[in-house]
């Protein structure tokens, strides 16, 4: 099967002839494609997106994150599952790393954290870094690539995939998440990213993505802050975030207090114990 679209198709050469500007990319290396791929195939793979809208284990529901999201590769259709097994493979892990100059990346067979995102009207991701550890496979994170699958995508729906600077004074990028379009930007764990107001588009539509995230074997220090070495999802927030800032702080806490108090006071751990009595 013909992925790549035929501009495009020497993949080597693509890697190097766009490799300056993604080093480059402001606010962190990055960079995005349109019709990269074989229009009739990523077709295929839309008709045969899953539903996941009637699944409650998919569904992420905080002010944080209001989306949707598979697990693994068991509900990828057969179109769907080749195309990700392409995005794992030597000829595009060799093309990614001639690109971004990032060697001996690893592909995620598990999808952890990957896979087919769905978002709602209403939905949104506040900005975030993302987990720089794979939970599985004790290996580095460094890079995402994004494959929206959303046809005549208006600009006044929203879902605009964000990158915002370092010290979160602003959003340096906007990108809207049209069929075909591939971006793709180094994690780490200043990479601060996400689409934070909610979806507007009509209730008959929602944005469709596909995930990808490759990993290393160790990785730069300049890429890590101190202190967060392995880490899980780091929120960031605007002015206009509050709900979601006390969210974060509410759960921080929670987490703070399991350090000092005995499981079986916490609420957690009392539910467990009703379980276990007869």
């Amino acid at each position: 099967m013909n992925f790549i679209n035929e501009q495009y198709s020497n993949l080597p050469e693509t890697g190097k002839k766009f490799k300056n500007d993604y080093v480059t990319a402001h606010p962190f290396p990055s960079i995005y494609f349109d019709n990269f791929f074989n229009q009739n195939m990523l077709n295929e793979v839309l008709d045969e997106f899953p539903d996941m809208r009637n699944k409650p284990d998919l569904k992420f529901d905080t002010p944080n994150e209001i989306k949707l999201a598979s697990k693994g590769e068991y509900r990828f259709g057969e179109k769907t599952k080749a195309f990700m097994h392409y995005l794992n493979s030597q000829p595009f892990l060799e093309f990614l790393t001639e690109l971004t100059g990032i060697e001996k990346l690893i592909p995620d067979p598990y999808f952890e954290g990957a896979g087919c995102h769905q978002i709602l009207p209403g939905g949104l991701l506040k900005v975030h870094a993302d987990f720089n550890k794979n939970r599985f496979l004790g290996l580095d994170r460094r890079l995402n690539v994004l494959v929206y699958l959303n046809k005549d995508w208006d600009e006044s729906y929203g879902g605009h995939f964000e990158l915002w600077d370092k010290e979160m004074k602003q959003c340096e990028k906007k990108i809207l998440p049209l069929f075909n379009r591939m971006a793709m930007f180094s994690t780490t764990s200043f990479s601060y990213h996400g689409h934070p107001n909610p979806l507007t588009c009509p209730p008959d539509r929602n944005r469709k993505s596909l995930a990808l995230y490759y990993y290393t074997n160790g990785r730069p220090v300049e890429e890590v802050e101190e202190g967060l070495e392995e880490h899980r999802t780091i929120f960031k927030y605007r002015k206009e975030d509050g709900e979601a800032k006390k969210f974060a702080q509410k759960q921080s806490f929670k987490e703070y207090v399991k350090l000092f108090v005995p499981p079986i006071l916490t609420s957690e751990g009392r539910k467990s114990l009703k379980k276990i009595q007869p």
